[in-house]
């Protein structure tokens, strides 16, 4: 599925299911919330923190998923086309970078 059509069928979710969206900080609120989840998560299975048995059974993807989730409710709130947001995002990097990375040392 496209990025728009992610972010169509969350509102067609929401309308659906979850009545009506958060307000837009609280939803912020929860997004912080949940790229917590995931660093929480990224730290202790890749990172130097032990990892807890509460913790091991966390599935990493559907932390993301959650991520995306409100990411793409707080677009649909703010009239954002996370799509074209993106693709204009990785014009504006490839102008800006195109060699930066390639001529790094620490990255060779």
């Amino acid at each position: 599925m496209t990025i728009q059509e992610a972010q169509g069928k969350i509102d067609q979710w929401i309308q659906e299911y979850g009545v009506r969206y958060f307000d837009e900080m609280t939803n912020m609120a929860i997004l912080m919330e949940e790229v917590g989840e995931v660093a929480r998560i990224m730290s202790r299975r890749y990172g130097e923190q032990s990892e807890k048995e509460s913790d091991k059974n966390k599935d990493l993807g559907d932390e993301m998923a959650d991520v995306l989730f409100v990411l793409m409710c707080l677009a649909n709130q703010t009239g954002v086309d996370l799509e074209k947001a993106l693709e204009k995002n990785l014009e504006k990097k490839t102008n800006r970078d195109h060699s930066r990375h390639k001529e790094n040392d620490k990255l060779n």
